[in-house]
């Protein structure tokens, strides 16, 4: 499978800025991919202000999403803000070419921004099926919390979408890493770049890593699409040999 990475600075609560520049960079793309990923917030910016902003499953961007997946024969995932039956949501939606859409409510509200306070947690883990392909997607604070991303459904792919500071990017790149070895898994992590109004600088860092804990695409730090072709075989044929996931313990979550 072959996967585009967009790393981007963001224009502050400006959907239609973002949408734009994101649009271009994706127009950039010469060959045929068949992911593209955004960032966490990509429409907005990671902000504590979603009344300003917010939208819904019929909004713009959705709809602008579900346009560009058809167009360029690509699925397409990133969060927003989506407000529904009263409550904000951090949304990844997963787009597929045809334009249907899967989703995932992050899990792990940031509680040190407050996010916890102002928009509801999700509860279920998605797993999306595609081109043969078994996803995981989760976003940003969700990479800290092992349990919740453990691979228990034969997962090929984990993503991680962000707003991940360069104050603490030390930690992104070591659990991005430590996840794909535990879980026996290719691993993107897709970040943002630049500042935010809260004056957090972001310094990308978005990746790739194989199932051995190798990089496939080294931490980047400036804006950039970059694609890389993944390699489900491999992946088969590892498993195979080491039978690591095997030895899993079981485990049920609660709540």
């Amino acid at each position: 499978m072959k996967i585009a990475l967009i790393q981007s600075s963001l224009i502050w609560e400006n959907p239609t800025a973002n949408r734009n520049n994101f649009e271009e960079k994706i127009n950039t793309i010469s060959d045929k991919v068949d992911l593209i990923v955004l960032s966490e917030m990509f429409s907005t910016g990671f902000t504590m202000n979603p009344e300003a902003v917010f939208e819904t499953m019929e909004g713009e961007t959705v709809l602008w999403m579900q346009s560009l997946a058809k167009a360029k024969n690509s699925a397409i995932t990133g969060s927003l803000i989506i407000k529904e039956n009263n409550n904000f949501y951090n949304r990844l939606m997963f787009v597929f070419p045809s334009g249907e859409i899967q989703f995932y409510d992050k899990r792990h509200l940031f509680t040190l921004a407050g996010e916890d306070k102002i928009y509801t947690s999700g509860e279920e883990k998605l797993i999306v099926e595609y081109l043969g392909w078994k996803i995981c997607p989760l976003v940003c604070y969700d990479l800290r919390f092992p349990v919740f991303a453990r691979n228990v459904e034969e997962y090929d792919l984990l993503i991680f979408v962000a707003n991940w500071p360069k104050s603490r990017i030390q930690a992104w790149d070591i659990l991005l890493k430590a996840r794909s070895v535990e879980n026996m898994c290719y691993t993107i992590g897709v970040n943002r770049t630049g500042f935010d109004n809260n004056n957090f600088e972001y310094d990308g860092h978005s990746q790739v890593i194989d199932f051995m804990g190798n990089y496939i695409l080294e931490p980047k730090e400036t804006e950039g699409v970059f694609v890389v072709e993944l390699n489900k075989e491999k992946l088969v044929e590892a498993r195979k040999k080491l039978g690591f996931l095997n030895d899993r313990d079981s485990f049920e979550l609660k709540s």
